[in-house]
């Protein structure tokens, strides 16, 4: 799975830092995710779209 989490973080001024408080995780599952070496929980998912404000398949991509 691919994830636009990086570009949609440069474009709000987001650091990993700052979204991972934002969802309630540490930074290092946003690299992971970031570096797609991790599939998140729905509820993870769904959470980060709503930060970014958009559906869970625009930030997560199926390949």
């Amino acid at each position: 799975m691919r994830t636009r989490i990086k570009a949609l973080r440069a474009r709000d001024s987001l650091t990993q830092v700052d979204l991972a408080k934002k969802v309630g995780v540490r930074r290092e599952t946003i690299v992971f995710l970031e570096k797609g070496k991790y599939n998140p929980s729905l509820k993870l998912a769904y959470d980060i779209s709503k930060v970014f404000n958009m559906q869970i398949e625009e930030v997560f991509i199926m390949e």
